[in-house]
């Protein structure tokens, strides 16, 4: 999908914010690979033939330990709804991107029914009240299309490609038995439909 934007040279700086276990840049093939997670050091010892194929740093994406300008590419695949400021990971990734320099960006998105329900479910936790439903506390934030597609605005990104997967979604409740409650409420409000971006960092 990026090569369609702009061809990558081998060469490239390459960068994945939250790579997790087996995250993209692990098979992405760029020399200068880094792979950055919180838990970057336990997975290296987990998964270390995996690992292996790209350097990793433990930090978190609200705080990249790179100098402005320092990759050609930033992947980020479904992450900054697990964190607790998107918006800064955003602002970040765009910071340690060089001039021309491409994203690749996912997150999934949620109909505004769950926004709501975890904003009361965050507070009901924070009176006290120990009390869990999941299909609202799965994620650290439960973004809108319209919060989401906002995580871009005042960057210095330029939007070259988007994709939102909501029909998809919707079409994979409805062939799918529920298994539970929760499935049952994803028929009527979509959950988990992926927003995919292709990005371009304007010049200074």
């Amino acid at each position: 999908m990026l090569e369609e934007v702009k061809s990558i040279k081998p060469e490239a700086r390459v960068l994945e914010v939250g790579s997790g276990a087996h995250g993209l840049i692990f098979s992405f093939g760029a020399r200068s690979g880094v792979g950055l997670d919180p838990l970057a050091v336990h997975y290296a010892s987990l998964f270390p033939g995996w690992q292996r194929s790209a350097a990793t740093v433990a930090a978190v994406g609200e705080s990249l330990p790179f100098a402005d300008g320092s990759f050609d590419i930033v992947l980020s695949d479904n992450v900054v709804d697990h964190a607790e400021r998107p918006a800064t990971i955003l602002a970040e990734i765009a910071r340690v991107l060089a001039p021309a320099g491409l994203v690749y960006f996912t997150v999934n998105v949620h109909h505004p029914f769950y926004a709501l329900a975890s904003t009361l479910h965050n507070w009901w936790n924070m009176l006290g009240i120990s009390y869990e439903i999941t299909p609202f506390a799965d994620h650290t934030v439960h973004l809108t299309l319209n919060r989401a597609r906002g995580l871009f605005n005042g960057l210095p990104l330029s939007v070259l490609r988007e994709h939102v997967y909501i029909t998809e979604a919707k079409e994979m409740v409805r062939r799918s038995p529920p298994r539970h409650p929760g499935d049952r409420i994803k028929r009527i409000f979509f959950k988990n439909a992926l927003f995919e971006v292709v990005a371009v960092r304007q010049p200074d």
